[in-house]
């Protein structure tokens, strides 16, 4: 098998829609194009139609009569008004020909989009379209089946939006959405994902439900799932969760990537997450020596409980990473509550140095041409 195939659900024959979408022509059609003295882009199309019994259309105009078997195909007055606006070709005598009315690439709409597509290739590996996710489809492929088949302010829903890319093309068709996924991780790469592509004020446009919003609820969270509680952290600073098999992390749960003094420079800060309720100054003095077997430059603790002053002392005296930046704590230890109540990791500047991601461009494409069929 070499193809897949998109099936097209609605509730009934009566209510539904469906947008015509329309294909920039290719090189055989443009053949049939030339330009005009405005240079403008032209075809022409026939004044003519079959009209063997009927003698509809059989008259002589501007000295131009159709043959036996044909006749005008408009009125006088059309092809008057046709004239006067310089849209009929003529002949060399100055009498229009019969084949002569001027269509400009301009006023058409394109070629009408066919059930097999070929024209959207898959995302390479080295594309900066992709995410990293797994399962992520091309952006065009999305926008054009949220363009076909809503209008703008109608609702998609994604009920399995992996890493959102129907929900930024809906966003960027001007339709409302609705995303649904199953893991804290999708849901931090869509916000990480929607923020690269339409910028800070997209935060504004959307709700969340379903992730902690409460420290009791992340309690909740941690005690249900350890490991979605952990990516749901990690979402909160904007670490790239480590993929790996549960165990075997080796003092890693995520990482935050960043250049400094020079662009390609590439450093790193380390996270671990602990949600236990008992933690030691053990997990500040292995965060240590996992900075150093990394190369990292900062390490971060994320608790859920509070932590003792052992652990705090421990990790003051690990001494600061200096940049351009200015110098920052080597190891940091930050609670859920402290994040929730807006504290921040200690960091060179993110918005100058942050390339933990692959970044959305930061621009909101113009729509394709949409058009409705009649009826």
């Amino acid at each position: 098998r070499i193809h897949d195939i998109l099936l097209f659900y609605v509730k009934n024959d009566a209510e539904y829609t469906w947008n015509q979408v329309s294909m920039p022509y290719g090189p055989q059609q443009l053949k049939r194009y030339k330009k005009d003295q405005q240079g403008k882009l032209y075809t022409c199309q026939d004044l003519t139609a079959s009209r063997p019994n009927s003698n509809s259309g059989k008259f002589r105009w501007r000295g131009t009569k159709p043959p036996s078997t044909r006749g005008w195909g408009y009125e006088v007055e059309q092809l008057e008004k046709w004239w006067k606006e310089g849209r009929i070709a003529t002949k060399k005598d100055g009498t229009p020909r019969m084949d002569g009315l001027k269509v400009y690439l301009d006023d058409m709409p394109g070629k009408a989009l066919q059930s097999v597509w070929t024209d959207i290739p898959r995302i390479p590996n080295t594309s900066k379209e992709r995410l990293g996710y797994p399962t992520q489809k091309p952006q065009a492929l999305l926008e054009r089946i949220v363009l076909s088949s809503s209008n703008e302010d109608d609702v998609v829903l994604d009920p399995f939006c992996g890493c959102g890319t129907a929900i930024e093309a809906a966003h960027t068709l001007g339709r409302k959405w609705i995303g649904i996924d199953i893991t804290h991780l999708a849901v931090a790469l869509i916000k990480h994902r929607l923020q690269s592509a339409f910028g800070e004020t997209v935060k504004k446009a959307y709700e969340e439900h379903g992730e902690p919003v409460t420290v009791s609820e992340a309690q909740v969270l941690a005690k249900q799932d350890p490991y979605q509680f952990q990516y749901w952290a990690l979402g909160l600073v904007g670490a790239r969760p480590v993929e790996q098999k549960k165990g075997a992390d080796r003092g890693v749960d995520g990482r935050f990537f960043f250049h400094d003094e020079r662009a390609g420079d590439t450093k790193q800060i380390i996270y671990s997450v602990k949600s236990g309720e008992h933690l030691s100054p053990v997990f500040v003095r292995e965060l240590v020596g996992v900075l150093d077997r990394e190369k990292a430059q900062i390490g971060v603790l994320l608790c859920l409980a509070e932590p003792t002053r052992e652990m705090t002392r421990e990790a003051a005296s690990a001494g600061f990473y200096r940049s351009a930046w200015g110098k920052f704590p080597r190891l940091q230890i930050l609670t859920i509550e402290q994040l929730m109540n807006g504290a921040k990791v200690e960091q060179p500047p993110t918005r100058q140095v942050d390339v933990t991601f692959r970044k959305r461009v930061k621009s909101i494409p113009k729509p394709p041409e949409q058009l409705r069929l009649p009826g």
